[in-house]
C-alpha cells in the first residue's frame, strides 16, 4: 500500500492524539512517501470507508503516471509509507523537516458573538437571561466593535475593553453584571482557542455600596392592607370589590411566604396544602415548604376569580407570557403604593415596591431570632452568602457584637478594662436587637 488514510481532528476532539482513529467525525485525509516527498490530499469526507475509496483511485493514479502525481512510479521500487507514529518526513538533504502547526484561521468578532450566544442557547439558559446577553454582545458590544472599526478578536486589547466599558451608562451594580458577562465572554473564547489569552481579565473592580434592604415595618404594612381597601379597580374596569380582595389576597402570599411577584402570580393551586405552601423558586428550581398563616390560607381558597379564570392558578389565567401578567400586577402596586402614601422619618414620599414584601419576610424572620442559614432555605437562595449579603444589617448577632464592641471600647478609656457581662439568652438577644431596629423608625417619627 503506498497510500494510507489519516484524520485531521479538530481541536476539540477527544480523539486528537490517535490520526489512526476512525470512531470520530473529524475530516479524512489521504497522504504517503512518494518520490522522497510527503503527499497528502483531502478525502472531502469524513467517513473512513469513502476516503479509503479515494485512496484506491490515488494508488491507481501514482502507478499510471497521472495528475496529482505527473510521472509513474512502480509500486515495488516506491519506499515505504510512514504511519502516523513513523518520524517526521524527511526533506532532499536527508534532515527532518520541521512540524510547523498550520496557523489557525482569525475569528472575527461577530462569529464569538455568535458562537457565544448559540452555546448559551444549547446550555438552556434562561429566557431572561438569554435577553441580557443578546442585549450586552449582539447590540451593545457588537455595535461598538463596528463603530470603532474592529473587526477581528484578536484586535481587542484591554485598553480597547476599557475605552468600550466607558461606554456605559447603567448604575455600578448593572455596570458589574455587565463586566462580569464581559469577562466570561473572553474567558470562552479562550477555551474555543480563538485567543491565546483573556484581554479583559485585567478590568478593575467596579466598586458597589451596598444599600441596606428596605422593608415594611407593621404599621407601614397595615398601611398597604388598608389602601387595598380603598383602591379603585384598574381603569375602572371589572369587579371593584373582587379586584381588591384579589390585590390584597396578593400582597399576605408574598408578605408570608417570601415569593416573589413572579412566583407568586403563577403559583399553582395544587401546592398550598392544609396551611403548608409547596414552593419552587424560578430561579434556583429549590423546593420549599412554608407554613402560611390561617387568614393567609382562608384568603387562598376564598379568592375571587379573575377577568379569565384558570382552576389551575390562584392569580393566573395561563395564556400568555408570564412577564406580561407580572407586568399588570407591577402596575396595580404602583397605583397601591400611591394610594397608600407611605413616608419616611423626614417625610420623604418612601420608594416602594413589591419585592420589599420578600424582604419584609426576610427581615422579620431574621428580627424573630430564625438562623440566617434557615432564612436562606426559605428564600430559596442558592447560597447563605446571598442571604448574608441582602439582609446582613438585620442579622441578630452583628449587631449584639456591635453594641458589645463599644461597651468594650468605653471600658478601656475609662481604664477599667473590659466589662464582664453575664451570659445571655439567644432569644433575649433576638428580643433586645429586634425590638430596637423595629421600634427605632416609629421614635423618629413621634419626635418629627
Amino acid at each position: 500500500m503506498l497510500l494510507s488514510v489519516f484524520t485531521r481532528h479538530s481541536t476539540s476532539c477527544r480523539f486528537s492524539r490517535d490520526r489512526a482513529c476512525r470512531r470520530c467525525n473529524c475530516p479524512k485525509w489521504v497522504g504517503g512517501q512518494v518520490n522522497g516527498y510527503y503527499f497528502r490530499q483531502s478525502a472531502k469526507t469524513r467517513q473512513w470507508a469513502e476516503a479509503e475509496e479515494v485512496r484506491v483511485k490515488l494508488e491507481e493514479a501514482l502507478i499510471k503516471g497521472l495528475p496529482p502525481f505527473g510521472t509513474a512510479v512502480a509500486a515495488d521500487s516506491a519506499p515505504p509509507i510512514p504511519t502516523p507514529a513513523d518520524p517526521p518526513p524527511m526533506s532532499r538533504t536527508g534532515v527532518p523537516e520541521p512540524l510547523v502547526p498550520k496557523p489557525r484561521p482569525r475569528v472575527t468578532v461577530a462569529q464569538a458573538v455568535d458562537a457565544y450566544l448559540a452555546d448559551a442557547v444549547s446550555r438552556s439558559v434562561e429566557t431572561s437571561t438569554l435577553k441580557k446577553l443578546e442585549t450586552i454582545f449582539r447590540k451593545q458590544f457588537l455595535v461598538w466593535t463596528r463603530v470603532e472599526g474592529i473587526e477581528y478578536l484578536d484586535e481587542l486589547e484591554l485598553d480597547t475593553l476599557l475605552n468600550f466599558r466607558n461606554t456605559w451608562e447603567d448604575g455600578p451594580l448593572a455596570k458589574q453584571k455587565k463586566q462580569s458577562r464581559v469577562i466570561g465572554f473572553f474567558w470562552a473564547c479562550v477555551r474555543r482557542r480563538y485567543l491565546t489569552e483573556n484581554p479583559a481579565i485585567g478590568l478593575g473592580k467596579i466598586k458597589v455600596v451596598q444599600i441596606p434592604t428596605d422593608y415594611f415595618p407593621p404599621d407601614e404594612f397595615e398601611r398597604i392592607i388598608a389602601a387595598t381597601y380603598i383602591r379603585r379597580g384598574d381603569r375602572g374596569g371589572g369587579d371593584v370589590k373582587a379586584n381588591q380582595t384579589r390585590l390584597r389576597t396578593m400582597t399576605l402570599l408574598m408578605r408570608w411566604s417570601g415569593l416573589r411577584i413572579r412566583d407568586a402570580v403563577t403559583l399553582e393551586r395544587h401546592r398550598l396544602n392544609g396551611d403548608s405552601l409547596l414552593l419552587y423558586q424560578a430561579k434556583t428550581g429549590t423546593p420549599v415548604y412554608v407554613p402560611l398563616p390561617p387568614h393567609v390560607v382562608e384568603a387562598l381558597e376564598n379568592i375571587p376569580p379573575g377577568p379569565k379564570p384558570n382552576p389551575r392558578y390562584f392569580f393566573w389565567s395561563g395564556n400568555g407570557d408570564p412577564k406580561s401578567a407580572v407586568a399588570d400586577w407591577q402596575r396595580s402596586y404602583r397605583r397601591l403604593f400611591k394610594t397608600a402614601d407611605i413616608r419616611t422619618a423626614d417625610g420623604e414620599k418612601k420608594r416602594c415596591h413589591p419585592h420589599m414584601f420578600r424582604d419584609t419576610f426576610a427581615v422579620e424572620m431574621l428580627l424573630a431570632g430564625v438562623p440566617i442559614d434557615q432564612v436562606s432555605l426559605l428564600l430559596g437562595h442558592a447560597s447563605v452568602k446571598i442571604t448574608e449579603k441582602s439582609y446582613a444589617p438585620f442579622v441578630k448577632a452583628r449587631q449584639l457584637q456591635l453594641q458589645e464592641s463599644v461597651r468594650n471600647a468605653w471600658n478601656a478609656a475609662t481604664g477599667n478594662g473590659p466589662q464582664s457581662t453575664p451570659p445571655t439568652s439567644a432569644a433575649s438577644v433576638n428580643k433586645r436587637a429586634g425590638w430596637q431596629l423595629i421600634h427605632t423608625g416609629k421614635k423618629a417619627k413621634a419626635t418629627a
